[in-house]
């Protein structure tokens, strides 16, 4: 294997890795030569790090929840006294309660911003400290790598998950700070958004009608490679972006762009000249001509139904 693309003597931490996205993302790095910390609320942790040793790395598991903010500092500490270092982050663990904006309740929102978005927050900050660390200490740059789950719902505002919606969208914000952040201490930070048919998204996704032997189209082994090569050396000028990753593509996603500036005449606005300049600007506009990036639904060329997750 190329040096520019193994993982030979890194180490990872994947949160949310017991089972489906989180799972293939682990064994993914531990193909490419990493040892991992695999991290989920139960018993699937231990599976998945024996799995990996039986792929001839090494693997820990470390049970708790991310939304504890303590979790993080837990997660680092675990990866530096079992295998003597951090080099890379994955944070993909997360849970759903899908609902229209009128029947959300508060411990709806509470929970998925809590392990979305909180969960995110807390592994990355403990890395932070880590990194930040390591840096004075060898006086330069060290090398991390912080892979962040985002989603098409945050591109769509997804009418029935306004907190998964508003926690993804969190979390691409919080990926553009700790890329800026964190990059003079070495560190790259990016953000996926995946889709992946796993058992939290199969009430999403219709049935993969490819032939017995094809690789599902949105299998998350799909997604376990390109956060493999995110982690890579050879990624090293990457950083601060927000990818779509599913099926055969991969897409890189533009940053907002100005549309249209309006300025007062006079330097100061009134409501009639708001009503002057916009009124008018939005007049008939397409409903769905919005900050929503609907266009990206124009990438699906897999066949399967009922888009992003």
């Amino acid at each position: 294997m190329s040096a520019n693309i193994s993982l030979a003597g890194r180490t990872a931490v994947v949160t949310g890795a017991g089972a489906g996205l989180g799972r293939s993302e682990a064994l993914a790095l531990a193909e490419r030569g990493a040892n991992i910390v695999v991290n989920d609320v139960g018993a699937a942790a231990e599976e998945v790090a024996a799995e990996i040793r039986a792929l001839g790395r090494e693997a820990v598991a470390v049970v708790g929840d991310v939304g504890d903010w303590s979790m993080g500092d837990r997660l680092v500490q675990a990866a530096v006294e079992t295998f003597g270092t951090l080099d890379i982050l994955v944070n993909n663990a997360g849970v759903l309660r899908d609902k229209m904006l009128f029947n959300l309740t508060e411990p709806d929102w509470d929970d998925v911003l809590r392990v979305h978005l909180k969960g995110h927050a807390a592994v990355s900050r403990a890395a932070a400290v880590h990194w930040r660390a390591a840096s004075k200490a060898a006086g330069g740059p060290v090398y991390g790598r912080v892979i962040n789950t985002s989603s098409e719902a945050f591109l769509f505002g997804a009418a029935g998950q306004p907190n998964y919606s508003a926690a993804k969208a969190g979390i691409v914000a919080l990926t553009l700070s700790t890329a800026q952040g964190l990059a003079r201490y070495g560190v790259r930070a990016n953000a996926i958004c995946p889709r992946a048919r796993t058992a939290m998204t199969a009430h999403v996704f219709g049935a993969d009608d490819r032939p017995d032997g094809a690789l599902d189209i949105l299998a998350p082994e799909r997604i376990g490679t390109f956060v493999g090569y995110l982690a890579s050396p050879a990624a090293d000028e990457i950083s601060g972006q927000v990818f779509v990753v599913y099926g055969d593509m991969v897409a890189l996603m533009a940053a907002p762009t100005v549309e249209h500036k309006f300025t007062a005449a006079a330097d100061v606005f009134s409501v009639e000249e708001f009503d002057a300049q916009l009124t008018p600007y939005f007049k008939g506009r397409d409903p769905y001509q919005t900050y929503a990036a609907y266009s990206v639904a124009g990438l699906d060329t897999t066949g399967i139904p009922n888009g992003a997750g």
